[in-house]
């Protein structure tokens, strides 16, 4: 927990002064990304006229496959029940969050997810900022055990865009920006239309994964299997996920923090507050010195 002082940052040395621009080619490699998918998919996302009469039972349940999976409830999953758990006990959860969502507990005090569209995006949203949060945290404190450890040296997760790597800094910069873009314009254009990006391989007798934005799954993401089995089993592994994802994105945003106030890693300020809770804690960080 912080327990030293802020030391003023060195400008030159903060890994965040590309932030702009980092965005702006984000922002453009995502469009190339989605631009080509469009190249290669010209048709609608989903039909608006009605089926003629006559068509066949099977071009009838594509249609109503595909129609099912635009919408933001998920298909293998089994919501939960009416009588969950809810983030405060005895409270009422609003209409909208009906348990059909991994790690739904009723709260939304200020209705943002009423739209329906704004809750699938809020869903998704909090879904990859879950999984770049764990990403994050397991990235920082593995490599500050192993520097404990004497396997590596000198490690600071903050200042690691400042050290020197196989390539210039601009060239990783911007081939990260690439990748990344590609990678989030594929994730946009599967979220716009399920299942268009579907990598999976396809072999005879072998049922592929149902489309389901944010879980993949199949060879390539779930080779265990772990998704494919009945509804509810599927449903208690993504609240899990969910659930270590907040509490990700809660314990990153503390070592930001600790990092800006103290300039050290979260294992030597848990030390330091291990060693002296009652000077070492959060609160010091807003008492004058």
């Amino acid at each position: 927990m912080p327990s030293h002082p802020h030391t003023p940052v060195d400008k030159a040395q903060n890994p965040w002064n590309l932030k702009c621009i980092g965005l702006l080619l984000l922002h453009s490699s995502m469009a190339l990304a989605i631009g080509s998918f469009a190249l290669c998919n010209p048709q609608p996302r989903v039909k608006a006229c009605r089926p003629v009469s006559g068509t066949s039972r099977t071009s009838s349940s594509r249609f109503s496959t595909s129609l099912n999976a635009t919408k933001g409830v998920s298909s293998v999953c089994q919501p939960l029940p009416p009588d969950r758990p809810l983030w405060f006990p005895g409270s009422s959860p609003p209409e909208w969050l009906d348990g059909s969502l991994p790690g739904d507990f009723g709260f939304d005090p200020l209705g943002l997810g009423s739209d329906p569209e704004l809750l699938r995006w809020f869903a998704q949203a909090e879904l990859m900022h879950s999984r770049w949060a764990m990403l994050a945290v397991a990235g920082i404190l593995i490599p500050e055990c192993l520097e404990k450890l004497g396997f590596i040296e000198s490690f600071s997760w903050y200042d690691a865009g400042a050290q020197q790597y196989f390539a210039d800094p601009w060239t990783l910069f911007v081939a990260q920006m690439v990748l990344m873009g590609w990678a989030e314009g594929r994730r946009w254009a599967d979220y716009l239309n399920p299942g268009c990006v579907d990598i999976e391989p396809k072999f005879p007798n072998r049922k592929n994964p149902k489309p389901d934005v944010g879980y993949p799954g199949g060879l390539w993401f779930d080779f265990l299997m772990w998704g494919r089995g009945s509804p509810e089993p599927v449903m208690v592994l993504r609240t899990k996920e969910i659930k270590n994802g907040r509490l990700a994105m809660l314990a990153f945003m503390g070592f930001w923090f600790q990092a800006i106030y103290t300039g050290e890693g979260p294992l030597d300020n848990l030390m330091a507050h291990l060693a002296d809770p009652g000077h070492c804690n959060i609160f010091s960080a807003f008492v004058s010195r």
